[in-house]
């Protein structure tokens, strides 16, 4: 199960170049880390197309060309060593050029995504939605309609995806296509929004989907950062994880351990207290520091962090490590159990701190 995110700006060669080139490349790789499987990129055009091989060859995380309405921009980023192409067959041109972009995709190796969306059905599908049939059936239509031209062409190397903006309709559309299907599927709802109520929706959708072994890939699309999409896809499938072992289902809940490379396990889980009037630890603005960091470890392990010294090592004593704090002083506790307690009199001796204790956590992903 392999989560996905989409870059959020246009490249350019300024971009992959030089110092803004070293910087980019460090965030791909922090990316890769957090638990992304598959970087999709926009490419609009021949000039895009281009700029995105070059970045290509400088990281190590696959990349997916996502394509619209130009066959020579496809077939172009063919000639580069992209992981994937994600095209809607219905806008890309007329037979023959479909042909030539999947004749080269064979010879590539290289796999291609069909990606149908409840905003871009077809006209004809459209002019259905008038005459009382779902969206969620016409996208499933849609994609059928497209696997049989990559079937008249032989071409077997693909998956599907339909999203829509409505969860409901995503789930059904999902259900029905898997059931008339096995063809791998890609899921996520599609225009979701900003970070809590995407990430809410998107939840809502995908955990009845991987509850009943429907989807190979995700993306929490969101109008929020690529990180926050990163860890709201490894938290669903966590859940989604943590549901099956309660059903005792240990086969479907390695299903939906996320791929992080270089770790089998699912990586760290956080958790923090909301904050009240007994505050005495800023945990939203030391979530905020350290998040990323904690995300990009090679551990499989419970954080804690939380708001104040009279609860906090209590309720989460089941954490490898946490921190809290009370007015000018810090605690870090293990287990439970009190190991540190420190006088601090700004956020970098608090990180500080924080980060001796946790380099000595021996807990690793074998």
């Amino acid at each position: 199960m392999v989560v996905q995110t989409m870059w959020k700006d246009r490249l350019s060669f300024d971009t992959v170049r030089g110092e803004s080139g070293k910087a980019l490349v460090y965030r791909i790789e922090t990316l890769e880390v957090m638990g992304c499987g598959l970087l999709r990129f926009a490419v609009p055009s021949i000039g895009d197309a281009e700029v995105l091989g070059e970045l290509a060859s400088q990281i190590s995380v696959p990349l997916c060309a996502d394509i619209h309405f130009d066959y020579k921009i496809a077939l172009r980023c063919l000639d580069f060593p992209i992981a994937k192409i994600r095209i809607n067959p219905g806008n890309i041109g007329g037979r023959d050029k479909v042909r030539q972009v999947l004749e080269k995709a064979a010879e590539k190796e290289i796999p291609i995504r069909i990606g149908v969306n409840a905003g871009s059905l077809p006209v004809d599908f459209r002019n259905s939605l008038r005459r009382g049939i779902s969206v969620a059936e016409l996208l499933v239509e849609a994609a059928i309609r497209e696997l049989a031209i990559f079937d008249e062409f032989g071409f077997k190397h693909f998956l599907v995806s339909m999203k829509a903006s409505s969860v409901a309709d995503t789930i059904q559309a999902n259900r029905l296509f898997s059931s008339r299907s096995n063809v791998p599927l890609h899921i996520g709802v599609t225009e979701a929004g900003p970070l809590v109520s995407g990430t809410v929706r998107n939840t809502a959708a995908l955990l009845p989907l991987l509850a009943e072994g429907i989807g190979d890939t995700i993306r929490v699309s969101l109008s929020d950062t690529m990180e926050n999409e990163v860890i709201a896809g490894r938290e669903i499938l966590n859940a989604a994880r943590e549901i099956a072992v309660s059903n005792q289902d240990t086969t479907e809940s390695t299903q939906y351990t996320a791929v992080i490379p270089g770790r089998l396990g699912s990586g760290v889980t956080i958790i923090s207290c909301p904050r009240c009037g007994r505050n005495g630890f800023d945990t939203i603005a030391f979530t905020e520091r350290w998040k990323t960091r904690l995300y990009s470890m090679d551990k499989d392990c419970t954080i804690a962090i939380m708001g104040c010294a009279v609860n906090g090592p209590g309720e989460a004593k089941h954490a490898d490590i946490g921190i809290t704090g009370a007015g000018n002083s810090i605690i870090i506790f293990r287990q439970g159990k009190v190991i540190k307690t420190l006088r601090v009199k700004s956020d970098e001796e608090i990180d500080k701190a924080f980060s001796e204790e946790l380099q000595k956590l021996s807990i690793r992903a074998d």
